[in-house]
């Protein structure tokens, strides 16, 4: 499944890509991380609560963020965010950028598609960064298929910043995305 192929039978192969959006709470009553809320689970709920999602399939969501509830200064702001247009531009390019980089390429056409080995040539990062990504695999115990998510969640955010190598700032970015999981458990 991790490289876009899925075997249906015997002797068929079917190529397929998806994108899937995964929504959960963080207990069974929803206020575990709320700093507004008590939370009324214990320890042993929300950990029979959280041994129902497939760590396998955690491993294989590229992006995790925790999404806070929104303070009422924020709720009533009227100071505009970003425009949807600016966001959509953003994105476009780093799709072109990406489209350009693995023109020619076989089953490649963005970052998420790459392979290991290809995820060596082009999501080289230097010692500094290394060393950082290290810290994180040791700390949070994250797998190989999360090391190859980090590089890729990086490249895609260097390409959204249109740059051509990868920085510290986009792998320390990447790594953020791939902890909550792992946050998750230390609070208990």
């Amino acid at each position: 499944m991790a490289d876009g192929e899925c075997f249906g039978s015997l002797y068929s192969k079917i190529d397929f890509w998806f994108c899937k959006e995964i929504a959960i709470n963080p207990c069974p009553c929803g206020y575990f991380t709320d700093p507004y809320h008590e939370c009324r689970c214990t320890p042993t709920a929300i950990q029979r609560y959280h041994s129902q999602i497939s760590g396998p399939l955690l491993d294989r969501i590229d992006i995790h963020i925790e999404v806070p509830a929104l303070k009422y200064d924020e709720l009533k702001s009227t100071t505009p965010g970003e425009s949807s247009e600016d966001i959509r531009a953003r994105a476009n390019r780093a799709c072109g950028i990406q489209l350009s980089r693995y023109k020619g390429k076989k089953k490649i056409y963005c970052n998420a598609h790459l392979g290991s080995k290809d995820i060596r040539k082009h999501c080289v990062i230097d010692d500094e960064s290394q060393s950082l990504l290290k810290t994180a695999i040791e700390r949070f115990g994250l797998s190989a298929r999360a090391y190859d998510k980090v590089l890729k969640v990086a490249r895609t955010i260097a390409d959204l910043e249109g740059v051509d190598k990868i920085k510290t700032q986009h792998v320390a970015e990447a790594i953020q995305y791939r902890s909550l999981d792992k946050n998750v458990w230390q609070r208990l």
